[in-house]
């Protein structure tokens, strides 16, 4: 029969792991002493033509912009293809931005899949309860 290593309740490690140590807390604490050095380093750089240097400035100062929601107007009733068939019109005719079309078109295909399961189901059902 194997000896136990530990006593159970107690800990190998009374102290814990200790505070402030790890290689990553040391790297941040040092780049923060040292940011405003930095910082003044990548400006004087980005104004120097370094577009990487730019870069890393604008995406801190001025993240992109999220999508935002827009309203759509376009008729819901139909069968799924007059719908494609709207969404695919309202795209080409600019009413609807193309990446939005695209994503109404990805989530019509889904919701098809969606609406043949469940008939595929129902019909399963039905067959075998007249069985």
């Amino acid at each position: 029969m194997p000896t136990i290593k530990f006593k159970k309740g107690v800990s190998g490690n009374p102290k814990g792991r200790p505070k402030n140590k790890t290689p990553a807390t040391l790297l941040r604490k040092s780049i923060i002493d040292d940011m405003p050095e930095i910082i003044l380093t990548l400006i004087k750089q980005a104004k120097d033509g370094d577009t990487a240097a730019a870069k890393i400035l604008l995406d801190r100062c001025c993240p992109a912009l999220k999508p935002q929601a827009m309203t759509i107007n376009i008729p819901v009733n139909g069968t799924l293809a007059e719908q494609g068939n709207e969404i695919i019109r309202a795209t080409l005719s600019g009413l609807i931005p193309p990446d939005i079309g695209a994503q109404l078109i990805t989530a019509l295909a889904a919701q098809s899949k969606i609406i043949e399961v469940d008939e595929l189901t129902q019909r399963i059902e039905a067959l075998e309860g007249k069985k």
